[in-house]
């Protein structure tokens, strides 16, 4: 397992708020007692916390090119029939998958094909697993031409812990199902929007994986 490059410079800030707050607690509060032991317990802790949030533990990608791969770790919370009023304007299976901060926050490309769309959204940060983050949270949608079944969209979703989205879609670019697309800090959401023909192979509360779990099958090849 390595740490994800989004988190060296969090982990450096948290190393030193805990070095200073030990120096400083030891300043003022030279003999050592048992509040000086739990104030040490409790900031190695939560260093630890932040350490733990930025891994990025090693993966076998499952690739097929007629599947959805699942986009992130997390829990599926949402999986119903939506009109998509930013790219599509038409009706779409939404697949959302929420991520809490205990889950690896890296995000995958669900299929391979060409980045045909961006756009980044500023807004509100509602709780992740709200109805209405999907369309009122700060956002990044990203759209991919798959060659055989058309365009997939992903949306990265800030939630009410998370204040940054990170991605690393370029218009025009060609990219490989199972690759990064980016990260969110500390606790976020990621929409599926898929054409009504594909068959969903995972249930409501279902705990998934990003790049390993299958999200749909798709049919209907484009001629």
């Amino acid at each position: 397992m390595k740490i994800h490059k989004e988190g060296y410079k969090s982990i450096v800030v948290a190393t030193i708020f805990v070095a200073a707050a030990i120096v400083v607690g030891n300043y003022f509060y030279p003999k050592q007692n048992i509040f000086h032991y739990f104030g040490y317990a409790v900031l190695f802790v939560l260093l630890a916390i932040v350490v733990r949030f930025f891994r990025m533990p090693y993966r076998e990608l499952y690739i097929d090119a007629d599947t959805v791969l699942c986009p992130a770790d997390g829990t599926i919370v949402a999986i119903e029939e939506v009109i998509e009023e930013e790219y599509f304007k038409d009706k779409r299976i939404q697949v959302s998958v929420f991520m809490s901060p205990n889950n690896v926050h890296v995000n995958r490309y669900p299929v391979s094909g060409k980045i045909v769309y961006t756009n980044y959204w500023p807004g509100s940060f509602l709780v992740a697993w709200h109805p209405k983050s999907s369309t009122e949270n700060e956002r990044n949608t990203v759209v991919v031409e798959h060659h055989s079944y058309g365009a997939i969209l992903v949306r990265q979703i800030a939630g009410a812990l998370a204040r940054r989205i990170v991605c690393y879609a370029k218009t025009g670019e060609r990219i490989e199902q199972g690759r990064e697309l980016g990260f969110i800090k500390f606790g976020s959401r990621v929409d599926l929007f898929l054409p009504l023909t594909a068959e969903i192979k995972v249930t409501l509360d279902e705990k998934v994986k990003g790049g390993i779990t299958t999200i749909a099958i798709l049919s209907n090849k484009l001629r």
